[in-house]
């Protein structure tokens, strides 16, 4: 049984018909990743799992258990948690009082493990644990976003473009992060992400989007020797 498991879901702005009926699955331990252009669904398809948006059809069954009918603050306390595109940082807050806001399903006698925890994936937040966060720069934003899901412990964590509009060094930082939590915490991780090659360099399987409708899967090695793939995501001609 896979740790997520997504069967037939349709969701939908207003009478946009924005998820027509994708299924994929992710298996525990696994990095999997959606790619696919903008305005095809990735991100909608990451808002209905975590449960931001309802479906008006299908189910989302996390180790087996249907988590489609529950709230997002309900779903995150089943082990969900997502990492949203544009970080969404509270920029007003403080990088601590960013960090405490996402342990709020957390014991509090917990707390101090689990913010060493995260110093040790990010140890500038530490450097910068007072600082007001609308002040950090890009990349302390994205490892803030990252560092606050991973205080609720998720057993599934969703990530949003985690690459968008970071330097290309901070790319490479950020998905060396991502493997780290994959690999060292155990966390099965669904990735969407525009840049598609470096997406498929760390996951071990992928599913194309477009216009709301799954259309290749495959594993990433496949995928990223596929002629189609290359010249539509990968700038290869």
């Amino acid at each position: 049984m896979a740790m997520l498991d997504i069967e037939n879901i349709h969701s939908y702005y207003g009478s946009i018909h924005a998820l027509k009926g994708i299924s994929l699955n992710v298996e525990k331990g696994e990095i999997v990743t959606l790619i696919g252009a903008n305005g095809a669904g990735k991100s909608t398809a990451l808002r209905t799992i975590s449960g931001l948006m309802k479906p008006r059809g299908g189910r989302i069954l996390l180790d087996g258990e249907d988590i489609t009918p529950l709230k997002p603050h309900l779903i995150v306390e089943k082990g969900v948690a997502l990492v949203p595109e544009g970080r969404r940082i509270f920029a007003r807050l403080t990088v601590a009082e960013n960090l405490d806001m996402g342990a709020y399903i957390r014991d509090r006698k917990d707390i101090p493990s689990e913010l060493d925890r995260v110093f040790a994936l990010f140890p500038r937040l530490k450097e910068r644990i007072k600082q007001v966060a609308g002040t950090l720069s890009g990349g302390e934003q994205q490892m803030l976003a990252m560092a606050r899901a991973m205080m609720t412990h998720p057993r599934v964590l969703l990530m949003d473009e985690p690459s968008m509009g970071l330097a290309p060094v901070l790319v490479e930082a950020i998905f060396e992060t991502i493997v780290y939590v994959n690999k060292q915490e155990g966390t099965t991780i669904l990735l969407v992400e525009q840049n598609a090659l470096m997406a498929l360099s760390v996951a071990s399987r992928g599913y194309v989007i477009e216009t709301g409708s799954i259309v290749l899967s495959d594993n990433a090695e496949s995928l990223r020797t596929n002629e189609s793939v290359q010249k539509a995501y990968l700038g290869i001609e």
